[in-house]
């Protein structure tokens, strides 16, 4: 339902946007997107559970830092050009920039299924890294859906990644066991290629674009985002949870195999009830934190977790069972905090800065890759398997320290109201008084340039039908 809202102190008709249902082009361009991220990450995760054990078999792997470094290059190449692209996709056009980054990506993954050795592999691997496209697919979506369905957008696009990621792991394995891993990065590259043609015949074009304070990086707000406490300690925390990942894959795919007796092809067979069993524990808490009001709580504990599952590694690494013990702890804490970090971002970002902190966000996950990839192999080569968690459990413990101390998300819920294009600087002004008068609302933020207001309020006293002071009835 479109309202065009009559404020007393504006005087003049301000459309708002009141939620619906997505149209048919807002599930196609969000299905499509979509599909585009989880390629991404399908070609991430999809060598994790396998890699270490094929790359040891090429000339140069038998060093364990190559390995690592080999793992984490993506993560590198990632974190230094995934911002400049979202900026340079507002110059060039969203599609351009997407389809540059999946030509790099295919070039990146055919170059590693050509490789012999593992000097190669890394090449390879950092070439996937520089098609750096996530930003600009976020451009591209919020071009595509209207502001109140973006949320709905993203949170398709979020669960796509989730889901990439347990089947990856279950997958990896078997693929490894029908085309090992030049075929595996021979099929990414195809694939990277194929979702050209969707992003050329399926997402629809953009009647037009423009910069989306929710969706993308400003660079006149990066200063803020990175002065901000609060947001700091969750990316120091993305980054080490990511590297903690990283760092577990270069030892955990030979610690399963000489403690098991099992072979790489068939790890799908520990990882499946894993992933299994830690998506059942996860959820409770995830609906205890958000409908509570415990999410500190429910983010402090997962932490905790975290580091009990560094320590039993360091402790376990060579008992099959206490691997798998780890594994299932390991996971449930992961996909707590996979699934509480973003929420947490989009509830203390200020408003208007939104995008730039996801942006900085996902930065700091990619060098977290990078590191724990890199720092991972060298510990795995000089000191062991049992240093890398010795590493983890400091990491985290430090984590948990700064994430202690994190102020408790506000209960509040982002929304945003579609504005006629041209207002003046008094109607701004006006129309800003207006909305943060409304009880329930405890920020807003309008920015004409975007003809949006972006509004933070609690959703226990925020009644939507007070929007209807703004009606022309």
């Amino acid at each position: 339902m479109l309202l065009y809202g009559q404020s007393p102190a504006v005087g003049k008709g301000i459309p708002v946007l009141i939620s619906e249902r997505m149209t048919p082009l807002e599930l196609r361009a969000s299905a499509g997107l979509a599909s585009i991220y989880g390629l991404r990450m399908f070609g991430m995760f999809i060598i994790l559970p396998v890699f270490a054990v094929y790359a040891e078999l090429l000339p140069g792997g038998q060093d364990h830092a190559l390995i690592g470094l080999a793992l984490g290059a993506y993560g590198l190449t990632q974190a230094l050009l995934q911002l400049p692209f979202g900026m340079l996709s507002d110059r060039l056009g969203r599609k351009r920039v997407i389809y540059a980054g999946l030509v790099l990506f295919a070039v990146g993954s055919l170059w590693a299924a050509l490789a012999t050795d593992i000097y190669m592999v890394i090449a390879g691997r950092a070439l996937q890294g520089a098609g750096a496209i996530s930003a600009a697919v976020t451009a591209l979506l919020a071009d595509l859906t209207r502001e109140e369905h973006r949320t709905k957008a993203m949170a398709m696009i979020g669960a796509t990644i989730g889901l990439t990621f347990a089947v990856s792991l279950v997958l990896g394995p078997a693929l490894y066991h029908a085309i090992s891993i030049p075929g595996i990065f021979a099929l990414t590259g195809v694939l990277a290629l194929a979702a050209i043609l969707v992003v050329r015949f399926v997402v629809p074009e953009p009647r037009r674009s423009r910069f989306h304070s929710d969706a993308e990086a400003a660079p006149a707000r990066l200063g803020g985002v990175l002065s901000n406490g609060e947001l700091m300690r969750l990316n120091f925390g993305i980054f080490a949870l990511h590297a903690v990942q990283m760092a577990m894959f270069v030892v955990v795919p030979f610690a399963l195999k000489k403690t098991g007796g099992i072979d790489a092809n068939h790890h799908w067979q520990v990882y499946l009830p894993v992933m299994v069993t830690s998506f059942a524990l996860m959820i409770p808490p995830i609906i205890y934190g958000e409908k509570r009001g415990q999410l500190k709580r429910v983010f402090v504990s997962a932490v905790a977790l975290m580091l009990a599952t560094q320590i039993t590694f360091a402790f376990a690494i060579n008992s099959f069972w206490g691997i798998v013990t780890a594994l299932v702890m390991y996971f449930v804490a992961f996909n707590i905090l996979e699934a509480s970090l973003p929420s947490i971002i989009s509830k203390i970002a200020p408003s208007g800065a939104k995008g730039t902190a996801i942006g900085v966000y996902n930065t700091f996950q990619s060098l977290g890759l990078f590191a724990g990839g890199a720092l991972g192999g060298l510990l795995s080569s000089y000191y062991g398997a049992a240093a890398v968690f010795v590493f983890g459990a400091l990491l985290i413990g430090l984590w948990l320290l700064v994430a202690y101390g994190m102020q408790a998300p506000p209960a509040v819920k982002t929304l945003m109201l579609h504005l006629r294009d041209g207002l003046s600087h008094d109607e701004v002004r006006r129309l800003q008084t207006d909305i943060a008068a409304l009880p329930g609302v405890a920020e807003v933020l309008v920015v004409a340039e975007e003809a949006v207001a972006y509004l933070k309020v609690d959703p226990h006293t925020f009644d939507k039908t007070q929007l209807e002071a703004f009606s022309v009835s």
